[in-house]
């Protein structure tokens, strides 16, 4: 066998065993990312089970819009340095989604798989915050919560993209029995008195 046939062979050989480490490490760097994702998307889900993100979203949700009203309030929400999150239990929420966002522009965390968990939740409560965050921007600028704004953003447009939601095509949807739809409907165009709901009319 000639010397350059040897070269050819250990050239060819060195290529296969440098392309086989380069496989092994992509293979690695992906289970490394996938782990990290996973990490990430199980710490948010931690968060947000705990009991200060699920009282500050119900906080949002039941007391925010009414205490919103209230100068006092809003004059606290826009000073410049710390606010008291117990009396603003609304910054834990802005807090959790920000967290979420800053995850999703570093890619800590895909698109895909945040949206498909939690991207009608962004959405609901982008818009309730949003009053919330307008104000403490008066003074703090549009930097403030702008994580948030953006996780919001990549939640409209992939709601847009996937307005029936991302069931798996070709597989047969179950139906679901909903047998107090008909009753439900009928009392919701009822009128108040026919509900049992008491109205009081003003005195003339």
């Amino acid at each position: 066998m000639s010397a350059e046939l040897l070269t050819a062979f250990a050239t060819l050989g060195t290529v296969v065993v440098i392309g086989a480490s380069a496989i092994a490490a992509l293979i690695q760097l992906r289970h490394m990312r996938a782990s990290n994702e996973l990490e990430a998307v199980l710490a948010l889900q931690r968060e947000f089970q705990s009991p200060q993100v699920q009282g500050a979203l119900e906080y949002v949700q039941q007391e925010l819009p009414q205490r919103l009203e209230e100068e006092r309030y809003r004059r606290e929400l826009s000073a410049i340095g710390y606010v008291s999150i117990e009396r603003h239990p609304e910054l834990a929420a802005c807090n959790w989604f920000t967290q979420m966002g800053t995850f999703l522009k570093h890619g800590l965390v895909s698109e895909a798989t945040l949206m498909d968990l939690y991207a009608r939740l962004i959405r609901y409560y982008w818009m309730a915050l949003a009053p919330a965050v307008a104000v403490m921007r008066r003074k703090r600028g549009d930097g403030q919560y702008s994580e948030f704004e953006y996780l919001a953003f990549h939640a409209n447009t992939w709601l847009e993209r996937h307005s029936a939601g991302t069931f798996i095509r070709d597989i047969p949807r179950v139906p679901l029995p909903d047998p107090w739809r008909e009753l439900d409907e009928q009392r919701e165009k009822a009128p108040l008195s026919v509900r049992g709901i008491v109205t009081l009319e003003r005195p003339r």
